[in-house]
């Protein structure tokens, strides 16, 4: 079992930053692809950002593509979102997910998942 905890989430105001992190209780995560996706209230989960094990390739959704960077350190066992330039909409309760599948938009393609943290962007 892997656990996956965020953290780093908080208000921002619209146009500001903020970086989240999913850390790993498992000395394989490095084996892991990792993606990120979020839930807005009463909108369905989507897919964020995605990363290979290895690091060397990422996927994002198009809606954050060139605002928001996904990176790894598997020697702490950490993912990182830093997100930029952040809109209203963009506010959501963000998760981490882990699997030994593909990395992508589908939720079912990822074993594991943190509980979340909060991003809320101000207008």
């Amino acid at each position: 079992q892997v656990q996956l905890v965020e953290s780093g989430g908080g208000l921002v105001q619209a146009g500001g930053s903020l970086s989240v992190s999913c850390a790993a209780s498992e000395r394989t995560f490095s084996s892991y692809n990792v993606g990120w996706f979020r839930q807005a209230p009463g909108k369905e989960r989507e897919f964020v950002a995605g990363i290979w094990r290895s690091g060397g390739s990422t996927y994002y959704a198009d809606s954050v593509k060139g605002r928001f960077t996904i990176s790894r350190d598997n020697a702490k066992n950490t993912v990182y979102l830093q997100m930029s330039s952040l809109k209203p909409e963009d506010t959501a309760v963000y998760y981490c997910a882990a699997g030994m599948g593909l990395v992508g938009d589908r939720a079912s393609w990822y074993d594991y998942w943190g509980q979340g943290t909060q991003v809320t962007v101000s207008s």
